[in-house]
């Protein structure tokens, strides 16, 4: 059976994101893993002075996996206490390395077929961060998995529409696929999102619309998934609009690798959200197999 895999900083953020992944758990009938990597303080010496002493490794992998099992007990008494509303208990595992957490999740992903990691974010607007530091940002950037971002303080209710964001790519299709697979869990809506303004509504651009709308219903077999154009000249902004005011229950994006310019002079749709959304954000890599 594949599993969700949680890394957590055993902060609050993350600990919601665990909530959240566990909910997920309990209708995709799958079990789940929480992982933390730890960095061991290296020695080093002053000049005159003797070498600051060191946490050893089996003193720091003694402390996190008792931080991660009072995790998983909190996590296994929340889903008994559920027990009347799902069927499913997930089993919880635990994993505590020393390294990088980016590298751990890669790792992990690839060694026991993890189906969706789940990771969650602290702050809004200019403040935000994942909780795991730059190295969160690598699993956007690098990862070759679905990665799903849960805000702080974001609840679980239920998942009834998903819009996924596309600029029409012919590969953006496979994903979709992909997508509509986590969608039957909860037999949820897709809403299939292009941002556009009046000024590119030509005639090409709408055969290209239509092109794309024709291959979903001929490869996707999922029958709840529509169709909606937000008009808008700036891509950010509509999906900001759709965020707000969409009443959707996830965003889902592709994370497109840019080369340096255009990088310096567009940066990335899909971590520009991740700066400042408010309900949970599914990234999907570039050319990602189905998973679902």
């Amino acid at each position: 059976m594949k599993t969700i895999l949680i890394p957590t900083d055993f902060s609050d953020s993350a600990e919601n994101a665990a909530t959240y992944a566990l909910h997920l758990a309990r209708y995709m009938k799958t079990n789940i893993e929480l992982c933390h990597a730890f960095l061991i303080p290296a020695e080093y010496a002053l000049a005159g002075q003797a070498a600051f002493p060191a946490y050893d490794y089996s003193t720091l992998k003694a402390e996190t996996s008792s931080h991660l099992s009072d995790l998983a007990r909190k996590l296994d008494e929340e889903s008994h206490a559920a027990a009347s509303k799902y069927s499913f208990h997930p089993d919880i595992e635990c994993q505590s390395e020393a390294g990088v957490i980016s590298e751990m999740v890669a790792e992990l992903v690839n060694e026991k077929q993890k189906q969706l990691v789940v990771l969650g974010m602290s702050g809004i607007g200019a403040t935000v961060k994942f909780i795991l530091g730059s190295s969160s940002r690598n699993l956007i950037e690098k990862g070759g998995f679905p990665l799903l971002l849960i805000p702080s303080g974001f609840v679980f209710n239920q998942i009834r529409k998903i819009a996924f964001a596309t600029d029409l790519r012919v590969e953006d299709i496979e994903v979709l696929h992909s997508l509509a697979g986590f969608a039957r869990y909860f037999d949820a809506e897709i809403v299939v999102v292009h941002v556009s303004d009046d000024r590119r509504q030509c005639n090409e651009h709408l055969k290209k619309e239509d092109e794309f709308l024709n291959d979903i219903t001929a490869k996707v077999n999922y029958d709840k998934i529509f169709f909606r154009r937000i008009n808008n000249a700036r891509v950010g902004d509509g999906l900001d609009w759709l965020s707000e005011h969409g009443n959707i229950d996830m965003l889902v994006m592709i994370h497109r690798p840019l080369g340096f310019l255009d990088r310096m002079v567009k940066g990335s749709y899909t971590k520009k959200q991740a700066d400042h959304i408010r309900i949970p954000l599914l990234v999907f890599p570039e050319g990602l197999n189905p998973v679902f």
